[in-house]
């Protein structure tokens, strides 16, 4: 397996997705028994199943919740981890994943552009910010209330919604000379589309995974293999 060298004049994108907190044990999108086995997608994750049925949703994320909450980081977050803590500024992780794995292996200078489990926000769009929220609700009644008098609802982008951070992701995106894109199926945009961005403005795409992912013609470089395996190894940082 070659090395990914990374200069000292690199800035470098990590984008990530299900596959690495599949290897943690949370269950992907596309899997026969994965995250939407015995749910529509319409029931419980879209701006019309909350109006319509907000008890479905927070029992659906309630579970989500419990499952993540007691899913350990792997080697593979660790690694992400320790990289970041190498290149300091030059590194901006931005994530697909609404786990917490990545902060709690270490990571700090990331961004959820599908929300996150452990925050909770205004279900009117009142301009309040999220707020911390573990709890796992046994019923709709238990769900806490905005400043403004309005039910919380999860802090998660729903589908028909727009990713959070945008513009930032695209800075970030520009700045980047180095992009690696770990555990995606490159069929969800608008994040599938990031690397081919990354690689018209002249940087280097890699891709870490088990298979190869749709979009497998943009990246530069690929390595086969579960992230915890490959990533604790992967990184040449020259100073």
């Amino acid at each position: 397996m070659a090395a990914v060298s990374i200069a000292p004049t690199d800035r470098v994108f990590v984008l990530t997705g299900a596959g690495i907190s599949a290897e943690s044990g949370l269950p992907t999108f596309r899997a026969s028994d994965g995250l939407w086995a015995g749910y529509r997608i319409e029931d419980v994750c879209t701006p019309e199943a909350l109006r319509s049925n907000p008890a479905d949703v927070w029992a659906f994320y309630s579970a989500r919740r419990e499952n993540a909450f007691a899913a350990k980081p792997n080697p593979g977050h660790i690694a992400l981890a320790e990289l970041e803590r190498k290149l300091g500024g030059r590194y901006f992780l931005c994530t697909q994943n609404v786990d917490d794995l990545h902060e709690r292996a270490g990571s700090e200078r990331l961004l959820h552009m599908h929300g996150e489990l452990s925050k909770s926000r205004c279900s009117q769009q009142c301009g309040a910010p999220p707020v911390e929220d573990r709890r796992i609700y046994k019923s709709l009644e238990e769900v806490g209330r905005c400043v403004c008098g309005a039910r919380l609802r999860p802090h998660i982008v729903f589908f028909g919604e727009i990713p959070l951070e945008m513009p930032r992701i695209e800075r970030e995106l520009m700045k980047s000379t180095v992009m690696i894109v770990i555990g995606t199926s490159g069929s969800v945009y608008p994040a599938a589309g990031f690397a081919q961005q990354a690689r018209y403005a002249g940087g280097r795409t890699i891709y870490i995974g088990p298979e190869p992912p749709l979009n497998a013609s943009v990246f530069t470089q690929s390595v086969t293999g579960n992230a915890a395996e490959v990533l604790p190894d992967l990184f040449a940082v020259q100073s």
